[in-house]
């Protein structure tokens, strides 16, 4: 069972249910038992209890079609003023339009309030919708009231959270008291009525987290990572009149939510229908990281990592003397001398700032710069964003820097004033010090790899000059083959990663064929002939000393081979379409050889054996010729590979024998 869900306030239901429509009507009330669902059955309303008082009945919304176990609050009426079960109550629509919910003795425990006196024949209607937003219509589809616009502690996607209208805060969200108790909470959430760019959660009249800050556009956004299917899209939107907060979630995404917590924790939650529990992707603050001020001054929570941290900004260091009040300035600041600011990205900016009004960038530089208590600035430019006039963004910060973020999701470039004191001149010298003697070590070192390297190049050139010298022992062919290239068995690991399995490009009798990357960025295709391969050591030999003499478009290339103790292995160029016989007998991919195709492949087949057979410098019959060693290059052109059994004839030879059976 998932935490975010609160498993010790389970919805325990009286009675069974005798309603399940969408609507509700005027002089049709909802009592304890009756149940409203949406029309795609996301969301339902009705009474509920939780699990520390069964006598107490409260009127909610809540996920429907999901475990009853995970199902999640997201919206409660009468939150502090709870129905009894000693006294009934009832959920209607009054003759005033409005949603009253009253218990048996007629006392009124929660109602809208919509100052609209209705006709006896124009009846108002309820629906709960979807999106979970229960809405009040008047007859003629006026929407006269709904829930999206009262929100308790959880916003939904596609709800309009209105922060301010006409300068005036204005929404909040308030947590619940306790994990099974809805009532108000210490825990709200909305706009700083101080710095009105800024949404911050409270603890009680006490600041507890600032969430993000606005850049001033009139609609901006940001994208936040739900599970492996969805996208959670934050934007805020500013009309000039309204200010307001809205979430969406990307099409075919599971549900997702934003909660305030009774521990005073915003989350982004969303739905995992394989754990069947609701996931928290982000959240603030987290594991007391991003509780305001908690990294001390000129320090900032770091959420980049797999674990939040606490870090001080560049040009600061811990505070040795007061670890609690966070990092101090490596170089102290002077008026009057050269300073510089250094940029830092990807931050959310420290609170308690300045907003400058119609700045250009160098204007808000200028601004801080000449000013000796300016320790940083912020600037954004949003003319191509939006805005409702001015159409820069400058804050300034005088004195110590406090709550400040880095994180991967948003953020925004940071100019932090820096100094150039004695300081920096002294760890100069220091460094004239050090170098000198640094450099000695590292020449030494540089003579002693010169020398291994040496070394090593020797034991390659011997190791190579061994296996020339076999492979020229060729009785068809005869003399040296120096000019055919060897690569070392270490250089074949390094490049196909120890033969990784992930890097195999396919296996037969003969062994496995692995791609490789040699040389910084040349891809290879290197045969590695197993011990029980159909390939001996002759058929090696055979096929090194035939393919390195033939060139020709329609026949693979060897590029190089290696021989290291029992290991025998080909180098060929690599064709990234492998082999014929994986578009012929793989009926998903046959439709690939369309006529041309294929008739592209027979002809440059038969040039190719006719090269062997009468225009090569010997006279070859390759004897082994089949669909998995025709090779495809990019281009679909064929080339014949695999030399191992193939046989040289004379030049006037016309036939001959073999002693055993091999081939196709």
């Amino acid at each position: 069972m998932d935490m975010y869900c609160f498993p010790i306030f389970i919805l325990l239901f009286l009675f069974p249910f005798s309603k399940s429509d969408d609507q509700l009507a005027q002089g049709k009330p909802l009592s304890a038992g009756d149940i409203l669902i949406s029309k795609d059955g996301v969301f339902a309303l009705g009474f509920f209890s939780p699990a520390n008082s069964s006598k107490s009945l409260y009127v909610g919304i809540w996920f429907y079609n999901i475990p009853e176990s995970s199902r999640a609050i997201v919206w409660v009426a009468n939150r502090d003023n709870p129905a009894t079960t000693a006294s009934p109550a009832t959920l209607a629509i009054s003759v005033k339009s409005d949603l009253v919910l009253s218990d048996s003795e007629g006392h009124t425990l929660w109602m809208t309030k919509n100052n609209i006196t209705a006709d006896e024949d124009a009846r108002a209607s309820a629906v709960l919708l979807d999106t979970g937003n229960l809405v009040l219509r008047s007859p003629n589809g006026t929407v006269i009231w709904q829930s999206f616009d009262h929100p308790t502690d959880t916003i939904l996607p596609g709800m309009r959270f209105l922060l301010s209208y006409k300068g005036r805060v204005m929404g909040r969200l308030v947590a619940w008291k306790g994990p099974d108790d809805p009532s108000v909470g210490d825990f709200s959430f909305g706009l700083d009525p101080d710095l009105d760019m800024q949404m911050v959660t409270w603890h009680g009249d006490k600041l507890y987290c600032r969430i993000s800050v606005w850049n001033g556009a009139s609609v901006s956004g940001g994208t936040y990572p739900g599970n492996s299917s969805s996208v959670v899209y934050q934007t805020i939107v500013n009309t000039g009149d309204r200010f307001y907060l809205m979430y969406s979630v990307s099409d075919d995404s599971p549900y997702a939510r934003i909660m305030l917590d009774y521990t005073g924790t915003m989350r982004l939650l969303t739905w995992n229908s394989y754990s069947s529990s609701w996931i928290a992707t982000s959240e603030r603050p987290s594991g007391g990281y991003g509780v305001y001020a908690s990294c001390g001054l000129f320090g900032y929570s770091d959420f980049t990592g797999p674990t939040p941290t606490c870090q001080c900004l560049d040009g600061f260091e811990p505070d040795p003397m007061n670890s609690s009040r966070g990092c101090r300035r490596v170089e102290a600041l002077k008026c009057g001398s050269k300073n510089h600011f250094l940029r830092l990205s990807g931050m959310k900016v420290p609170d308690r700032f300045l907003h400058i009004r119609n700045r250009s960038f160098d204007q808000c530089a200028a601004e801080c710069s000449r000013n000796c208590s300016c320790t940083a600035y912020a600037y954004a430019n949003l003319s191509s964003a939006g805005t409702l006039g001015d159409q820069t963004r400058c804050l300034v910060w005088t004195g110590e820097l406090v709550d400040t973020w880095k994180t991967n999701n948003y953020g925004e470039n940071l100019y932090i004033r820096l100094g150039d004191s004695p300081a920096a001149v002294q760890k100069n010298s220091n460094l004239v010090k050090i170098v000198p003697p640094v450099v000695a070590c590292l020449l030494l070192l540089t003579c002693i790899a010169i020398v291994l390297k040496s070394g090593v190049r020797r034991k390659k050139e011997i190791k190579k000059t061994l296996m020339l010298r076999y492979l020229s022992a060729s009785s068809d062919l005869g003399g040296k083959n120096s000019d055919f290239p060897v690569v070392s068995f270490e250089d074949i690991v390094a490049a196909t990663d120890n033969f990784s399995d992930s890097n195999m490009l396919g296996m037969g009798g003969f062994g496995k064929v692995y791609k490789g990357i040699l040389e910084g960025d040349k891809e290879v295709a290197i045969k590695r002939l197993g011990s029980g391969s159909g390939q001996g050591i002759e058929e090696f030999r055979n096929e090194v000393t035939l393919i390195a003499k033939l060139q020709h478009r329609n026949l693979v290339r060897l590029l190089s081979c290696c021989i290291h103790d029992d290991e025998k292995l080909l180098i060929y160029e690599y064709m990234p379409n492998k082999s014929l016989d994986s578009f012929l007998f793989d009926s998903t991919r046959k439709d690939v050889l369309d006529w041309l195709t294929r008739f592209k492949i027979i002809k440059g087949v038969a040039r190719g054996l006719l090269y062997l057979h009468q225009d090569s410098r010997l006279t070859i019959i390759h004897r082994d010729l089949k669909a998995s060693n025709i090779l495809l290059d990019k281009e679909m052109s064929p080339k014949i590979s695999d030399f191992g059994m193939a046989r040289i004839f004379g030049g006037k030879q016309q036939q001959g024998n073999t002693i055993r059976v091999v081939g196709t």
